[in-house]
């Protein structure tokens, strides 16, 4: 910006007489005419008249004749029912100076682009700041919102609540002490789930952003976002193919006789035997019994499952076709975004619920079904003292929260800006925890009676993972009356549960490239179109291999390699990025804009300190403790183990490879690190009316700061109208209950205007000061590139 002095015309047009006063005018006349506005002034304040403004940029002014009207009345800020609306309020009128401050190199500049005020305040009379249009500053078109608040918590919901509260958490309570290993899962929700939770619902909602555009506030380490995304991915393939067997299972369940009840199919070996007195006889006998009809129906029909992971084989024919109906599921909910899966969740979130009551009920009243609830509640607290009990709660926590795989940040990105997030985090997360108990009643109660069945203890028929959806439960189903009904419920409750997931993590993935690469991607709906179509076919193609003969032994292995390391390394850069890098203080504020108060004591203890520590740890126990790969026992050979070794590294070389991408292309050098690991221009709210409610974002447009009196008149006291003769520690006091960052600016604009040779900076000039450095405060008097401006624009308005 050069040299040059220029200054704003600010058109005041009553809709009485439509006077236009002029900017600018000599001092004499000034003086003349000063108090007969005044008197004017009281006159209209007695009955206010209604405003409009209309501001214009002239392009070359110098030397012009208009004259500012400097007995303009401040506007005072009313709220009624969370609208703002400004009327025209008693203030006192402040002296019209010229100040000359120096601005921040690249900025964009209230002289260099078109002023204009937020569309749907052009009167502030009868406009509200929630009416304006959602552009972001780029002119970017007006980015999906959910259509209601309950949509976005059934969403969050069904992502959280997933196939993994049914078939892995009761089985990690009887492991790891039944009911004692609740006090580690609480303790684990309270400081590791629920701060993580909580801050990704808030980063993700301040910046409209998805997973992987989100880092913007740290781009040296945005391949965080991009690791969080890829686990993602790997979820969302391997969890459609479990969908598909629930499909299967789903339509087989249509018939008289469930197929699972005998041992005369084709499938069945000559050591399948359902009756419990033939297996006694052959186990008196020295017989092998080798499997329940269920069993060798899942392994020997469904799967066609080799003995190895060596013996790939191909796709069977089944569940491909089950595989490719999920995905045309998947992608006809998602093909609008989240207009269309805000009203699917509707029903995927809430059915699981009607579905578990009803199977529960059923549980309770069958033979044994006491015995399974007992065991698995029964506590035993020597467990507690196995830091593996601990470690597995931590683990849990993430995989049943859907923590740190971007999904939560993609969902949040759609929400209102002044939406509560800390309610809706608290929500979700006491809701998904208490599904995971309340659906271990429901296992264990049938797993009660399948052991009274049986004759054996409850500890012998539990199981975790797909084989008690598929083996287990399934053999219970089959004994109860009206079979193949109860079947149909459980499967179709599973089929809900794994789609609400499953839509979720495609949608992540789609919006994360969809944000990042919209001018590819996005631009038009034909590409919009294209872009989903394609990548979900894909997605469908990577899944085959799960579907071989082989398959079964690729999804175990991915699940393992997935659901630990990477996920756990996600968080806790989440957590040095935002709260030690960004800086806990900012983050708070920018929570503070979005809900009006920063976040407690509690949440700064848990994301600066506890919670990384507490990653840290169950990264060293899961490395201490660390197990190998198996499928029922039997384990992996070594190239598998290479390969889930590769898989589990993919994320974090991506982050790795980022990172040293980022820091070597300019050279390299530790403060070129820390320039890049500070915020981009363009980091805040994508709304251009919500990035103005704080100076660090709103950059050189006037800011509603200027217009509000309440601090207006902390900074001008009595009838003062030169803040330099202020000593600092009244300005101090001056400023009391005002936030620190506002504070601190008006402070280094004093700082700054002394440095600069400034005699008289008024209260509004370091209002406009704080309007126009855009946060930036501690090296004003620094920069080399100055101009004019002139106070009128914040003192008329």
């Amino acid at each position: 910006m050069d040299n040059k002095k220029e200054e704003i015309n600010v058109d005041v047009i009553k809709e009485e007489d439509e006077d236009v006063v002029d900017e600018d005018a000599t001092d004499d006349s000034k003086n003349q005419s000063k108090s007969d506005e005044t008197d004017k002034e009281v006159e209209h304040l007695s009955k206010p008249p209604p405003v409009t403004f209309s501001v214009s940029i002239p392009s070359d002014n110098e030397g012009s004749g208009e004259q500012p009207a400097e007995s303009t009345p401040m506007l005072g800020r009313e709220s009624e029912n969370g609208r703002l609306t400004y009327n025209l309020n008693d203030m006192e009128v402040v002296e019209v100076t010229e100040i000359e401050l120096p601005l921040k190199p690249g900025q964009p500049s209230v002289l260099n682009s078109d002023l204009s005020l937020p569309p749907g305040t052009g009167s502030f009379g009868d406009s509200s700041v929630d009416t304006a249009e959602k552009k972001s500053g780029d002119g970017e078109p007006e980015r999906a919102t959910w259509g209601g608040q309950l949509e976005f918590l059934l969403t969050c919901v069904g992502y959280a609540v997933g196939l993994g509260n049914v078939w892995r958490f009761p089985f990690l309570c009887y492991k790891n002490g039944g009911g004692a290993f609740l006090i580690p899962y609480i303790i684990m929700l309270g400081v590791v789930g629920l701060p993580l939770f909580y801050m990704e619902l808030s980063i993700g909602q301040f910046a409209s952003l998805g997973p992987i555009t989100i880092w913007k506030f740290n781009p040296l380490l945005k391949g965080v976002g991009y690791a969080s995304v890829i686990v993602n991915w790997f979820i969302a393939l391997y969890y459609n193919v479990i969908v598909a067997q629930c499909i299967f299972y789903f339509f087989a369940s249509m018939t008289s006789e469930l197929p699972w009840t005998r041992c005369d199919n084709e499938w069945n070996t000559p050591n399948c035997t359902f009756d419990n007195a033939t297996r006694f006889a052959a186990a008196a006998k020295n017989l092998t019994v080798t499997a329940t009809p269920s069993e060798e129906y899942y392994r020997r029909y469904v799967l066609e499952q080799s003995s190895t992971i060596e013996d790939f084989g191909l796709p069977t024919w089944k569940l491909t076709l089950c595989l490719l109906c999920a995905w045309v599921v998947v992608w006809l909910v998602l093909l609008k975004g989240i207009q269309s899966l805000g009203k699917v969740v509707y029903f995927t979130a809430l059915f699981p619920y009607l579905m578990l009551t009803i199977l529960l009920v059923r549980g309770v009243t069958l033979d044994g079904a006491i015995d399974g609830i007992i065991f698995y509640l029964k506590p035993n607290f020597e467990k507690l003292a196995d830091p593996r009990v601990w470690s597995d709660a931590a683990t849990q926590i993430f995989y049943s929260l859907s923590a740190c795989t971007g999904g939560m940040i993609a969902m949040s990105s759609y929400n209102k800006f002044n939406n509560n997030c800390y309610r809706d985090s608290i929500i979700v997360a006491c809701v998904n925890c208490a599904t995971s108990i309340f659906a271990g009643f429901v296992i264990f109660s049938i797993l009660g009676f399948i052991a009274h069945e049986k004759g054996v203890s409850v500890e012998e028929v539990a199981t975790d993972g797909p084989g008690l959806a598929f083996e287990v439960y399934p053999e219970a189903l089959a004994q109860m009356p009206v079979a193949p009904m109860w079947s149909v419920f459980f499967f179709l409750m599973m089929l809900t549960l794994g789609f609400g997931s499953e839509f979720s993590m495609v949608e992540c993935l789609l919006s994360a490239f969809a944000d990042e690469y919209p001018q590819w991607l996005t631009k038009t709906r034909v590409r919009s179109f294209l872009y989903r179509t394609i990548v979900m076919f894909a997605c469908f193609l990577l899944g085959l291999p799960m579907v071989t003969n082989g398959g079964m032994w690729l999804l175990n292995l991915v699940d393992y390699s997935v659901s630990g390391f990477p996920l756990l390394f996600v968080g806790l850069l989440e957590c040095i990025a935002l709260n030690w890098i960004y800086h806990f203080e900012r983050f708070a504020e920018d929570i503070e804009m979005m809900l009006g108060y920063k976040p407690g004591i509690y949440w700064r203890i848990c994301w600066k300190f506890l919670t990384p520590f507490i990653i840290v740890l169950t990264i060293l126990m899961n490395m201490v403790f660390y197990k190998e790969p198996d499928l029922d026992g039997v384990l992996y050979p070594t190239s598998a183990k290479v390969v889930s070794w590769l898989i589990a590294m993919f994320p974090m070389a991506v982050m790795v490879g980022w990172f040293l991408y980022e820091y070597c292309k300019n050279s390299g050098g530790y403060e070129l690190m820390k320039l890049k690991m500070q915020p981009t221009q363009d980091w805040g709210p994508a709304n251009t009316v919500d990035r103005e409610r704080h100076q660090r974002y709103h950059g050189d447009f006037l800011p509603l700061l200027c217009m509000d009196p309440v601090l207006l008149g902390k900074l001008m006291g009595s009838n003062m109208s030169n803040i330099s003769n202020i000593s600092e520690g009244e300005m101090r006091n001056r400023l009391r209950g005002l936030t620190p960052a506002q504070s601190e600016a008006v402070l280094q604009i004093i700082t700054s205007a002394s440095n600069a040779g400034t005699p008289n900076l008024t209260p509004a000039a370091s209002l406009l000061a704080i309007a126009r450095s855009n946060g930036s405060f501690s090296q004003l008097h620094q920069r080399s590139s100055r101009r004019s401006h002139t106070v009128s624009e914040c003192s008329e308005l």
